[in-house]
């Protein structure tokens, strides 16, 4: 019963926090993108602050030095909601690549868009690779780092990987590193649940892979790196 309430609690103060920035931010739309920018990384500590408080969920974070300066591209594994905020305040100037239907979402695809998150038609298909891979041309120029979820959609723990090869075309039409991103997220925040369970989120920064290999071998590396590092975690939790 205590997990319940937590979690009820938690979720009504996630929105209601939502709220309250969704209206503070309003004078962002008027201001330079990475203001937005900023904010959200604001918004993501809060999030982060009432599941430790509230929740008893912490996060650990290991590798951050292995984060290479400049334009890059993070390939993270996808379990939970939780690592679309908690990430951002990680990086200088995140940009995530997103379905195009967020986009649609009032106030939330408002102020994504002010923040030049990358939207993706999936029904477009090769049209779509080609505008995502000229976005991410243009953010990578500006020296952001672009957050991908190779996988496409969230995936719960111990269930079979599905690599897109979507990611596999930027790195090799970008030219810039792969930053793999391995977690333990969707063991204390499921998919399809309300409960918030107490705990510690384990994030992990990989070594980065090099621009330059050959697609099939980087993104067989960057599964191999990502699956084996969030087994691992998985298994120590």
């Amino acid at each position: 019963m205590l997990l319940i309430a937590r979690s009820i609690l938690f979720n009504i103060l996630f929105y209601l926090s939502l709220l309250i920035y969704f209206i503070a931010a309003l004078p962002t739309f008027l201001l330079p993108y990475w203001v937005i920018v900023d904010f959200a990384k604001v918004w993501a500590r809060t999030n982060l602050w009432l599941l430790k408080v509230i929740c008893g969920l912490d996060v650990a974070i290991s590798g951050i030095d292995k984060i290479p300066p400049g334009p890059l591209l993070v390939a993270a594994k996808h379990q939970s909601f939780w690592e679309t905020f908690a990430l951002l305040p990680l990086f200088v100037q995140p940009v995530f690549i997103v379905k195009r239907e967020l986009m649609w979402i009032p106030f939330f695809g408002w102020y994504m868009r002010k923040g030049r998150m990358i939207p993706v038609d999936r029904s477009a298909g090769r049209q779509a690779l080609t505008r995502m891979t000229n976005r991410a041309r243009r953010d990578l120029a500006r020296g952001r780092q672009i957050i991908i979820f190779p996988e496409g959609t969230r995936r719960a723990p111990g269930a079979p990987p599905s690599y897109k090869s979507g990611i596999a075309h930027l790195y090799a039409e970008t030219g810039v590193p792969c930053l793999p991103v391995a977690l333990n997220s969707g063991l204390f925040w499921s998919r399809r649940s309300f409960k918030r369970y107490p705990g510690t989120v384990r994030v992990e920064f990989l070594d980065p892979i090099p621009p330059g290999l050959n697609r099939d071998v980087f993104l067989d590396r960057l599964e191999h790196d990502i699956e084996t590092a969030t087994a691992r975690l998985v298994a120590e939790a």
